[in-house]
Order: structure tokens, then C-alpha cells, then sequence
């Protein structure tokens, strides 16, 4: 039953959590959360063999009644290093089991079990969609197992105390729902391996519905507004200039100039296209390209080219890597909806080269939220149509 090495083992998976998440940029995380849970509780323990293993020489279990529903809960808190990986730790209580048993010769003999402890657990999270996401955890766990048996008639000498504490694996799952940024809902299965107190392993299954308070957890930026640089209109053709009579003169007007070609530049953020650390449209994000194509409609255009830009945050190969995705997956819609020529359409990566913030208005490289915050005008795709309207 006793595991010394299972707490060691998630101790050194913790720690490793923590040195990797300084190089993971981008990501929603970095803020603790406490929480609590209640629910419904089943224990797998052999208690005809526990019964028997109770009695006096010359007794026997003739009739046993097993009650299997206990009422669970637990207090935790926790920190969340990133989107998709955190550490919890918690004290939980899975309820009291027992039975009624009779015995030959006559007598009874009944038993209770109440089962409480610590836990620290690693927990994965996988969004599903931007709300929804599915958990799973694996953990140690510190129990400890109180059992009361009491006797009548000829299992009179079976009555007794024990108590059994151990180190175990526990693992689980569910699903989490983000109610607001500073509240979610989980509603999870676990499994905890415990010791009967007579001995032997058994299992408590716990069935459990939660509320998680984050702190400290900023809600996303508000899409920044589109930006259209101003062109200066062509100057005025000159006037002709008529000769005085006589003698009669033919003047050449020349002809004007040809206007140069009109420049317009907008600019999106990120986080109004894509979801974080995406490159993925979001539907916010094809309504905004949506409107970009149709203020183009009607106008003559040479060339469409589109800009990818992330923060300084991450290694530069992979901002790099994620700015020119994010560049072809707007020129793929503007494409694909039938409204843009794909002859006339480019995209470039920017990655962290062109940075519209400066060192000195954002300072640090370790990313937090107030970082990330900070940044938010870097990561951006910017579009500039050279033509004529």
C-alpha cells in the first residue's frame, strides 16, 4: 500500500513544470486559485474478507449487508503555470462506508470506515472550445483510514479499532467550464488507492462538482480599432497659359500628371483574428476580414500585402513560424471567401522584428500578464492595398 516514492516523483514533475514554463510564451496562465467540491463517494473493499478476517477461531460470516454511499468533499488551491498545465494540492475527505454482518454461531458484527487526506496532483487541461476545456490529473496522496468494529453474541471479541495511513497514485478526469474569468465549474471523476485497515488495498471512487476562483487572471484585450493611414490627395494639374494676341499662338496644354498610386494600410490585432497563441481564424476574426474585403469592393488595386507580427516574448524561430502562419491564414480567407484576385495577394512573417512598443514602455523578458498586457500592440497583422479607387 505504501508508496514512499510516489510523492518524490511528482515533487521532481512539479519542479520541472516550473523551469519549462518561463520558455512557453503566449500563453493564458501565470496566477494561483483555490476552490471546493462536494459530491458522492463509492469505496471497492472485499468486506466479506474483512468480516472474516476479524473473527475468533469457530466463527463464520453467515449474512453480510454492505452500505457503499458515502458524501465527499474537498478544499484545494492551486496555480496555473500556463494554458495547459498546473500544480494543486488539498486536503479531501471521502465519507464514511461500513456493513452489518450475523454470525455462526449467533452474533453480529458491524464495521465503519471514514477515509481522509492530502493530495498534490498535476493537472492537464485541453480547451475544447474557448470556454470548455477537458482535465485530467495524476497525484499523490496521504490517507488515512479509521475503521470501528463492534461485536454481539459470539463475534463479541471481534470488536476493535484500527487505523491504517499510506502514499498513493490517485488519477482522474473531467471537464472544466469557464463561467467568467475569475470563476470556473468542473465536474470530475477520481479514483484513490486506499488501505482497508485490516490489511488490504481497496479503491474510492468519488464523483465530485466544483467552483475554482482564479486571482489575479486578466480578461483578453478589447480588439484594437482599425487604422487607415491618411493619403494626401494629387496636386492640381496647372492651368494653361493663353499667349496675348496678335500674333495668334497654338498653346500645347501638356497633359496632367498620372496620380500616384493610393496607399492603405489597416492594421488588426492578434487577438482580434486569432485565438491566443493561435493561428486559427476565430469568427470574430473572418467578420472583421469580412468588412475589410467589402470596403474594398469597387476599387482598383495592384498589390495586397499582408504582415505578421508577434512580441518579443518566445524564441525568434518560433515567432517567426507563428506570425507567417497567421499571415497565410488571412491571405487563405481572403482568398478562399472569392472576394480578393490570389494573384495580386502576399504574405510575409514578421516575427518580432518590427515591434510597434518600446523596450523602455515594457520592460522585463519573463512573460506575466502584466508583460503580455504591455505587448499587446506587437502582435498584430498588418494589410496595405497599393492601387486606385
Amino acid at each position: 500500500m505504501k508508496s514512499p516514492h510516489a510523492m518524490r516523483l511528482l515533487t521532481l514533475a512539479a519542479l520541472a513544470c516550473l523551469a519549462g514554463s518561463s520558455a512557453l510564451a503566449q500563453q493564458d496562465g501565470g496566477y494561483p486559485y483555490v476552490g471546493l467540491s462536494g459530491g458522492k463517494s463509492t469505496p471497492q473493499f472485499n468486506e466479506p474478507a474483512m468480516a472474516n478476517s476479524l473473527h475468533t477461531p469457530g466463527v463464520t460470516t453467515s449474512t453480510l449487508t454492505e452500505d457503499k454511499r458515502g458524501k465527499s468533499f474537498k478544499l484545494f488551491g492551486g496555480y496555473q503555470f500556463n494554458r495547459n498545465i498546473g500544480l494543486e494540492a488539498g486536503y479531501f475527505d471521502l465519507g464514511q462506508f461500513g456493513f452489518s454482518s450475523t454470525t455462526a454461531p449467533a452474533g453480529t458484527l458491524n464495521g465503519t470506515m471514514k477515509v481522509h487526506g492530502f493530495n498534490l496532483d498535476l493537472v492537464g487541461t485541453m480547451p475544447l472550445t474557448d470556454r470548455l476545456s477537458a482535465l485530467a490529473r495524476v497525484g499523490a496522496q496521504y490517507a488515512k483510514t479509521n475503521d470501528r468494529f463492534t461485536g454481539t453474541g459470539a463475534a463479541a471479541g471481534s470488536t476493535q479499532s484500527r487505523s491504517e495511513r499510506g502514499t498513493n497514485l490517485k488519477y482522474g478526469a473531467g471537464l472544466q467550464y469557464e463561467v467568467s474569468p475569475s470563476m470556473w465549474l468542473r465536474g470530475e471523476v477520481e479514483r484513490y488507492r486506499i488501505a482497508d485497515g485490516v490489511g488490504r488495498d481497496g479503491h474510492v471512487n468519488a464523483a465530485t462538482l466544483s467552483l475554482v476562483f482564479p486571482f489575479g487572471r486578466s480578461a483578453a484585450p478589447a480588439p484594437r480599432p482599425l487604422a487607415a493611414a491618411y493619403v494626401a490627395p494629387p496636386p492640381p494639374a496647372p492651368a494653361p497659359v493663353m499667349a496675348p494676341p496678335p500674333p495668334p499662338v497654338v498653346v500645347v496644354t501638356p497633359p496632367a500628371p498620372p496620380a500616384p498610386p493610393v496607399r492603405r494600410r489597416v492594421s488588426f490585432s492578434a487577438e482580434s483574428l486569432f485565438g491566443f497563441d493561435k493561428s486559427e481564424l476565430r469568427p470574430e476574426g473572418r467578420s472583421a476580414l469580412d468588412k475589410f474585403a467589402q470596403d474594398l469592393a469597387g476599387s482598383q488595386y495592384d498589390v495586397i500585402s499582408v504582415e505578421g507580427h508577434t512580441d518579443r516574448l518566445g524564441s525568434t524561430a518560433y515567432n517567426q513560424k507563428l506570425s507567417m502562419q497567421r499571415a497565410e491564414a488571412v491571405k487563405g480567407y481572403l482568398v478562399s471567401s472569392g472576394r480578393v484576385d490570389a494573384a495580386k495577394v502576399s504574405a510575409q512573417g514578421k516575427g518580432e522584428m518590427a515591434p510597434v512598443t518600446k523596450p523602455e514602455d515594457c520592460k522585463g523578458n519573463k512573460p506575466n500578464p502584466k508583460l503580455i498586457a504591455c505587448l499587446q500592440p506587437d502582435r498584430r497583422v498588418d494589410i496595405e492595398v497599393v492601387g486606385t479607387r
